[in-house]
């Protein structure tokens, strides 16, 4: 696989045309755009295995995985010429390909739903000229596997794209959510009972629902979303980057590049999102692309909710079964933020045998900045007034004039409306001040270092900006007494982990009080290094 869109081998290092869009293995092959050639993975997942399904989040390129599939199955060897496929590959068998998506449009309710499947299984059966006497979705689906091996004589292919799509269209509306993952268990679980038929099945798709609520007995199926050898599977890697796309660089600051859209990694070699690249090197500028195109208006509803304490998000710890645990009546933040790409791994450990840890992370600049600048709006702040307060905070931290940082976020917390709180379960978190706090720096994409560690302790928050070096530390005055936030960073000692950086370092301790829901202590002290 996969031709992702990228120049043909042997190309001359000349810029060629970019692709915006949804673009077929075909088209990127025929018309010569830029192209990665990664189709030896489509031919270890041929040779090693039956049924599969990958998780990766949205415009990752998993359409493109599919055509290439479906091409290669179909014995289209003028596509691969040159590529890593076509030596391993037997050319000289074809079989009939059975392709299911749900990535165009939007399905809002079970009857829409069972159109759009009436519809693929004729368009389907048109294809592959063989037509359907049962009446019922899945006995219609468990027929065109059979009639396509018995009329070409070799096994089938089914290829399902966005297998989940119709429920995430619909997760805020639980109930219609829950019609469609019966509508497609109906469809999925007649997988089971045709592999004399089958070849070869491959399921993509943004959430990884359980076997047991969506896909009734195939416990064959293999998920290789987080298996190393697979973790590069879609998108560019670095060396990807270096040399396909070289005569795009041009111009454009490498590091910032790699600061702004790579570290997507699922236990291996860490990639780039492919939509994010191609609109860079098309606009040549930096810009949130990829988050662009979906607001997590869910997710930050979600993460309210739960009183989730936003900092942890820069490091946050989970096992192999929460990242997997996903249904309509079962959503765990720290699934849904993984696989909808949100965050990714940036470390796993084994601290007992058979019990792995995962620490999560954001990817990159883009995601930890446009994530933060959303849930300012989960927290009570109206889209205009978080801006401005965000471009005063750069302004105010550039001329280091405290006074200012102090009346900003005093005036920021006051203009909360009284009725958010009333309604908001989360304003009586504790944690909520300081998640307000640390994500107006993180939505700035500030070099902010979170439970930093010393030889004393843990400092809540370092920021690192402009030449000078910020350490908060936060408390609730109903909890400690007045005073103690600034003298805790003094006793600690947790300046000497950056006295030798020769830079100046302001210690800076804030106080919150739940009864005011306001800042009641801002002191500062700041330390001349010679």
């Amino acid at each position: 696989m996969l031709p992702t869109p990228s120049a043909p081998l042997g190309a001359p290092p000349a810029r060629r045309k970019l692709p915006i869009g949804i673009q077929t293995f075909r088209e990127i092959i025929e018309e010569g755009y830029y192209y990665v050639d990664k189709s030896g993975y489509a031919v270890d997942l041929a040779e090693t295995g039956k049924y599969y399904f990958l998780s990766r989040p949205r415009r990752f390129g998993k359409s493109l995985l599919l055509d290439t599939l479906r091409a290669l199955f179909e014995g289209q060897q003028a596509l691969f010429k040159g590529l890593l496929a076509e030596p391993r590959w037997d050319w000289s068998k074809q079989h009939p390909v059975i392709r299911v998506s749900f990535s165009d449009g939007v399905l809002r309710d079970r009857a829409e739903l069972d159109q759009r499947i009436q519809e693929i299984l004729q368009d389907n059966q048109t294809r592959l000229e063989v037509s359907c006497t049962h009446q019922s979705f899945g006995g219609q689906f468990g027929e065109l596997i059979a009639l396509a091996h018995k009329k070409t004589g070799q096994r089938a292919v089914v290829l399902i794209d966005e297998y989940d799509k119709p429920i995430l269209d619909n997760i805020t509306h639980s109930a219609v959510a829950l019609e469609m993952r019966e509508g497609l268990k109906n469809l999925y679980s007649v997988l089971k009972g045709a592999d004399e038929h089958l070849k070869f099945v491959f399921l993509t798709g943004v959430s990884k629902f359980s076997k047991v609520s969506l896909f009734s007995g195939l416990n064959n199926l293999t998920d290789i979303t987080l298996e190393a050898k697979y973790s590069a599977l879609c998108g560019y890697t670095d060396a990807d980057v270096d040399s396909v796309f070289a005569p795009e660089l041009e111009g454009l600051d490498r590091d910032e590049i790699r600061r702004w859209y790579n570290g997507y990694n699922w236990l291996g070699t860490s990639v780039y999102n492919p939509f994010d690249l191609l609109l860079l090197f098309r606009s040549r500028e930096f810009r949130p692309y990829w988050f662009e195109t979906g607001t997590p208006t869910f997710l930050v509803k979600l993460l309210s909710d739960k009183q989730f304490y936003s900092p942890d998000l820069a490091r946050l710890h989970s096992s192999l079964t929460l990242l997997s645990s996903f249904d309509v009546d079962q959503i765990e933040p720290e699934a849904l933020l993984f696989q909808a790409g949100y965050l990714t791994v940036q470390q796993s450990s084994q601290p007992i045998r058979g019990q792995w840890v995962y620490t999560l992370g954001y990817p990159n600049h883009e995601v930890e900045s446009s994530l933060n600048a959303a849930l300012l709006g989960g927290y009570g702040a109206p889209e205009r007034t978080s801006f401005e307060t965000r471009i005063k905070l750069i302004e105010a931290l550039k001329s280091s004039n405290f006074a200012s940082l102090k009346t900003l976020f005093h005036a920021f917390y006051a203009s909360i409306p009284h009725d958010w709180y009333r309604k908001n379960e989360l304003a009586n978190f504790e944690g909520y001040y300081a998640s307000i706090f640390y994500s107006y720096f993180a939505a700035l994409g500030l070099d902010i270092r979170l439970e930093d560690s010393t030889s004393h302790g843990r400092i809540d928050m370092a920021v690192l900006f402009n030449g000078q070096i910020y350490l908060f530390e936060f408390k609730v005055v109903e909890l400690t007494p007045a005073g103690q936030a600034l003298q805790q960073i003094k006793d600690m000692g947790y300046a000497d982990k950056y006295r030798a950086r020769g830079e100046p370092i302001h210690l800076i301790g804030v106080a919150f009080s739940k009864a005011s829901r306001n800042i009641v202590e801002f002191d500062v002290e700041t330390l001349q290094i010679q």
